[in-house]
């Protein structure tokens, strides 16, 4: 049945691989539980409901995926999309949460229409080759800054703005030697993935959490929660309280319209589906790069449905309770493990299900155990740096321009916003239109990008 419905064997995969793969796809996405619940909490929302609408939006999405395109791609709420919320919607501009999960569920209304007509579709086959090859490579230097900063190995500076943990002072016993345990945990991966041992970038996460509670227990490391830096053991392993979502679901058709800012609302909405879009046509050109799935003209074969899957699932994800939920770009780490189809997505969407109830222990996870997984991940997705014909400068340029974005903006949409104005404007400018048609449809986004620079 599995094998009918996810033809596993045209994909070159097995049950065993893609269980494997769906699990390491949940262990490097696990952090959004987290994470999540304590911006969100940030604007008033109680973190408990965030955690489970979370969870319940991430399983509903990943299942979504699966089951529509048959993709390995997991969802979840997005990094930058719920600081957004939280801190510019909410705090900044000093609208309730539930106007915020109203802009939400707007924005996904009109994500399902674009998703349903040409338009997203249209978008990710103008986009070039070679950007879509850079797209990959500055997401993988995007997710390894991610887990350096996550361990602790990278920091902010004030000369700098970032430098190297110095491993001395007041919090090495926390802070030191999460950040040394994440280097172990680095190397145990390498060596695991040098032997080809299957599954490991899992193996790497769970070894390194391992080591955190051996640290931990003989009193080598000790939790500093003001630090980041947190206990490693579980202090239960299940709840089974979920009145707290009581809170949250349902909570985006409860909004006052009495004094309804229609105009900031609106620019409020569409400033999610930019973001939105673009994180999620720049995660799906990445993951998909690094799996081998795009075509010899760079195009998803099944990408209409990934991303109608994307846009009910951020829908979904308002009436729980939860900022935008998007692809997620950790995808690729179940990917590198070698997950190929939806079976993959299946199980990490079930461990999001399942999460809901042993909370306490997937919370538990440090980050610095999940650092060496997306360090690693980083390695592999450098590999699309190959594809680009660094000859051509018209394509080279551009596709630097839009590496180095990603990491140091922190933003894969700023990423394609860069790569696309300068690849459309550098070719345009040096006679090399016709050569590269370009098409109108890059014209039209170069120009967006340059308007949402201007006005958002």
């Amino acid at each position: 049945m599995l094998e009918k419905f996810f033809k596993l064997k045209e994909n070159n995969t097995s049950v065993k691989t893609e269980v494997v793969a769906g699990f390491t796809t949940f262990m490097t996405m696990a952090y959004i539980l987290a994470v999540n619940p304590s911006i969100l909490g940030d604007a008033g929302m109680n973190g408990s409901a965030v955690l489970i609408a979370t969870a319940l939006a991430s399983f509903v999405g990943t299942l979504l995926m699966a089951l529509l395109a048959n993709y390995p791609f997991a969802l979840a709420p997005g990094m930058g999309l719920n600081a957004y919320f939280a801190y510019t919607v909410v705090i900044g501009m000093g609208y309730s949460w539930k106007l915020a999960l109203l802009a939400v569920f707007a924005e996904g209304i009109i994500f399902i229409i674009l998703s349903l007509t040409n338009v997203r579709e249209a978008i990710f086959n103008a986009i070039p080759l070679t950007l879509k090859s850079a797209v990959s490579v500055g997401i993988g230097l995007f997710i390894a800054f991610i887990g350096l900063q996550d361990a602790k190995l990278i920091v902010n500076s004030d000369a700098t703005l970032i430098t190297y943990q110095t491993f001395k002072g007041e919090t090495f016993r926390s802070v030191g030697i999460g950040a040394i345990l994440a280097l172990i945990g680095i190397l145990i991966t390498a060596i695991l993935l040098i032997k080809q041992v299957k599954g490991g970038i899992l193996i790497g996460i769970l070894a390194t959490w391992i080591l955190g509670i051996i640290c931990e227990l003989v009193g080598i490391y000790i939790p500093n929660p003001e630090a980041g830096m947190y206990s490693t053991i579980p202090a239960s392993i299940v709840s089974l309280d979920f009145s707290s979502f009581t809170e949250t679901f349902g909570a985006v058709f409860t909004v006052d319209f009495k004094n309804f800012p229609i105009g900031d609302f609106v620019v409020i909405m569409f400033s999610f589906l930019f973001v939105d879009m673009f994180d999620t046509i720049g995660t799906l050109i990445g993951v998909s790069s690094k799996a081998n799935m795009l075509d010899k003209e760079g195009k998803l074969e099944r990408i209409r449905p990934a991303l109608l899957s994307d846009a009910i699932a951020t829908c979904i994800g308002a009436i729980f309770g939860t900022s935008t939920t998007t692809t997620y770009v950790e995808s690729a780490s179940g990917v590198t493990a070698g997950g190929r189809t939806g079976l993959t997505s299946v199980v990490t969407g079930l461990l999001f299900l399942l999460s809901i109830i042993f909370s306490p222990l997937f919370l538990t996870i440090p980050s610095f155990a999940i650092a060496p997984a997306l360090v690693t991940v980083g390695f592999y997705m450098m590999g699309s740096v190959v594809k680009i014909n660094f000859d051509d400068m018209s394509d080279a340029i551009p596709a630097f321009l839009c590496i180095i974005a990603m990491p140091l903006a922190y933003s894969i949409s700023e990423g394609i916003a860069i790569g696309v104005i300068s690849w459309t404007l550098i070719n345009l400018i040096t006679g090399k239109a016709k050569e590269k048609k370009i098409s109108a449809l890059m014209y039209v986004l170069a120009i967006l990008f340059v308007l949402k620079y201007i006005f958002l």
